[in-house]
């Protein structure tokens, strides 16, 4: 088994040399078989092209450090469509459509989903639909406990 602790550093290095993070990294069994599972994040939305260039890259600096002859799967993939958001970038996801998990419920809703229409210093504008009706919603910031990506249908 490939030991991640001696390899993250590097990974984490190269990543950002083509402005991606290293989101987690593990190294585990899978049917006999060694698996090096990494996912990736950045700002942007990844799509499966992302992904095989980030394969690629990592797969050729990979050949180059791990020196043993172990045979292993790498598995490079993102945290998907639905990712989960650092609340202290939330001014990047400007536009974007979020699922926000309140602590302290708006108007009776602990889960507000909608378009992120603003984000200032202590809140944020969230239009969402009730019914038919389009409604905007001003939440503060210290109300806000989880936000993740969402898709909407």
């Amino acid at each position: 088994m490939i030991d991640v602790n001696l390899i993250k550093e590097g990974i984490e290095k190269k990543l950002a040399e083509i402005s991606y993070s290293l989101y987690s990294i593990k190294s585990y069994n899978d049917k006999g078989g060694n698996v090096l599972e990494i996912i990736v994040d950045r700002d942007e939305n990844i799509d499966l092209d992302d992904i095989v260039e980030v394969s690629n890259y990592l797969s050729t600096y990979l050949d180059e450090i791990i020196t043993d002859d172990t045979p292993y799967t790498l598995d490079v993939s993102s945290l998907g469509a639905e990712k989960p958001i650092d609340l202290s970038k939330l001014d990047k996801y400007v536009g974007k459509y979020v699922n926000l998990h309140l602590s302290h419920p708006f108007k009776g809703e602990n889960i507000l989903e909608g378009d992120l229409k603003e984000v200032d210093e202590n809140s944020i504008i969230l239009t969402y639909r009730v019914k038919t009706r389009v409604v905007e919603a001003k939440i503060e910031r210290k109300d806000i406990d989880k936000a993740r990506l969402a898709i909407k249908f």
